[in-house]
């Protein structure tokens, strides 16, 4: 991502070899809220002074080692489930709204829409229940949107009014003046008064993904207890008395979360392609130009380990972020895909930091004529683990239909999933093959002048965009797809290059400086590092938020480690130091 005085790389890399495990627990899913309006001079909550809310203790240090956890249902809080119970707590679930009020501890971790978090609450009537908890001084956790809905109201979807606590209106980054806009990455905090749950973190850095913000005021002051710089200081997180909430994820800011841990600096991402092989086994695995298959007389899918046990790996290596991407996903049912669900929650119950998956997430019809929208599909994944989404194919033919008819009809599998989740779910992942032009004026499309000429001295490009794995090439070009999407509500795109991939020659930065320059959103440059000149390079000549690798790193050709240090010496800031996960009362074999 980048900031007005930051730009934190986000280094993705997909590694090697399996190994032992870490910590481990169990499943669920998302979150919400409701308002109730008060003013903010004479109903805001009068709150004690701190008896502190510290979530970090083994279960023995406590008569009633549980924590209350309100969970709407409607994004990924398994990663908050499994930090919690690594922990040593047990976990209470609000079914009603007195389960808020007899809480001796609640946490509140908000994933998703402003407005459909509002609803379920207030259908549920748990906002009255919320608002006098928190009044109470009890002891409260928000995570992200749980500390968003705190505030007066928000812009997203709106206006929507909110509990109206805290004085201050929720909007969205300016990305007018380039902002890369949903916020993604790493970030530091500066600390506005003592707050004890931040008192570990410091000078680290935090998880942070949000599109909307709220902004430090003469009127909310006396509940800000830190500040992240983002284009302009925003509100990273507030504390009065027992009560806290931070804009960050502290579940997912590289340990098991609650005191918020030892976050380091800088991001890591691991992608794995993912595929069963001609055993039936789930493996990670490489391609060259998206071929995976070895060339020998056998044949043979390439197996370069177990998903989860590589996942571990990474996790344990430093990486900050974790991309599964199940490469065979278009051709059948993602929700048929068990073993795909079982990765993902083994890994959510034992890695730490965000985990991304894609395929096959679309509109699908099955066997037995039961049809299953997209953000079924996509709820599905969020509930297995996941915190983001990657769209393919499905993505292609919604940008065709909108780029043809000029209508956004809310039914595409961005818009469906953005909207309950927000945007900053939902990644695009591009895959485009280089056409080598004459003249600039042959096609439709966007071209660029190529920094090497093609095989017949062609001085013009354009790129191609593909659906099913690279097997089927359509009529739109790279930037008309990205434009698109971004419009139709995607937060990320995972740019690759067929042409490039497994080459080891270097990314194509005359695709990547198109697509970064077109976008106001963060783009993932993929496919083609072969040397560690490679990742900067991509960072100094494109606006590119972050960087992949894979096959380098499966190969063992680099390690993560000399890239990062790479990069730190050339003036690009990573985290050096990876997490050392804490002992962990859990001990379930990985497989």
């Amino acid at each position: 991502m980048e900031a007005a005085n930051f730009r934190p790389s986000r280094f993705l890399a997909a590694t090697t070899a399996p190994s032992p495990p870490p910590p481990a627990p169990p499943p669920s899913d998302p979150r919400s809220l409701h308002f109730l309006r008060h003013d903010s001079t004479t109903n805001s909550p009068k709150l004690k002074p701190p008896s502190t809310f510290s979530v970090r203790a083994s279960a023995g240090v406590h008569n009633n080692p549980v924590v209350t956890l309100l969970d709407y249902g409607a994004g990924n809080v398994r990663s908050v489930r499994n930090a919690i119970r690594s922990l040593g707590f047990d976990i209470k679930d609000v079914q009603s709204p007195k389960d808020i009020l007899n809480a001796e501890r609640l946490i509140f971790p908000g994933v998703g829409a402003f407005a459909a978090a509002m609803d379920v609450l207030t259908q549920k009537g748990m906002a009255e229940a919320l608002c006098t908890y928190i009044k109470n001084d009890r002891p409260f956790l928000g995570i992200c949107l749980g500390l968003q809905l705190l505030f007066e109201s928000s812009e997203e979807n709106g206006p929507v009014n909110g509990l109206g606590l805290i004085p201050g209106v929720v909007g969205r980054f300016d990305s007018s003046n380039g902002l890369r806009v949903p916020h993604i990455g790493w970030n530091a905090l500066q600390l506005m008064k003592n707050s004890e749950i931040l008192n570990t973190i410091r000078n680290n850095h935090v998880y942070f993904v949000h599109s909307y913000r709220a902004m430090p005021s003469d009127d909310n002051k006396d509940w800000v207890s830190s500040t992240c710089n983002y284009g302009d200081n925003f509100i990273a997180s507030v504390r009065r008395g027992n009560v806290h909430a931070v804009q960050f994820h502290p579940e997912k800011s590289g340990g098991t979360m609650l005191l918020f841990l030892d976050c380091t600096s800088g991001q890591v991402i691991a992608c794995l392609d993912v595929r069963t092989n001609d055993e039936g086994d789930l493996v990670v695995t490489k391609g060259d130009q998206y071929d995976v298959r070895e060339n020998t007389k056998e044949n043979e899918v390439r197996n370069l380990g177990k998903p989860v046990d590589l996942a571990g790996k990474y996790y344990r290596d430093g990486a900050d972020e974790i991309s599964f991407l199940n490469i065979t996903g278009f051709r059948d049912f993602p929700l048929g895909d068990l073993p795909m669900l079982q990765v993902l929650r083994y890994t959510s119950e034992r890695v730490f930091v965000p985990l991304t998956v894609g395929g096959g997430i679309r509109d699908f019809t099955d066997g037995s004529g039961r049809y299953y929208s997209s953000l079924e599909v996509a709820s599905e994944y969020f509930r297995s683990g996941a915190d983001k989404v990657s769209i393919g194919s499905d993505a292609v033919y919604a940008a065709e239909e909108y780029i043809r008819s000029g209508v956004k009809t809310g039914k595409s599998s961005i818009e469906q999933i953005s909207r309950v989740y927000g945007n900053q779910a939902v990644v695009v992942s591009i895959d485009p093959r280089r056409v080598f032009l004459k003249n600039p004026d042959d096609v439709d499309f966007k071209t660029v002048r190529v920094s090497n000429p093609g095989p017949n001295g062609e001085e013009y490009a354009w790129y191609q965009c593909t659906v099913n794995g690279g097997r089927e090439d359509r009529q739109i070009g790279a930037y008309e797809l990205a434009k698109a999407v971004e419009e139709l509500g995607a937060g990320e795109i995972m740019l690759n290059c067929i042409d490039c991939d497994g080459q080891g020659k270097g990314f194509e930065i005359d695709l990547i400086r198109l697509i970064s320059d077109a976008v106001n959103i963060p783009v993932i440059a993929s496919s083609g590092a072969g040397k560690v000149e490679h990742f900067s390079e991509v960072f100094k000549k494109t606006n590119a938020s972050a960087a992949l690798a894979a096959g380098i790193f499966h190969r063992e050709e680099l390690g993560i480690g000399s890239v990062k240090k790479h990069l730190s010496n050339e003036g690009i800031e990573v985290r050096l130091t990876p997490y050392k996960p804490p002992p962990s009362r859990f001990s379930r074999p990985w497989n």
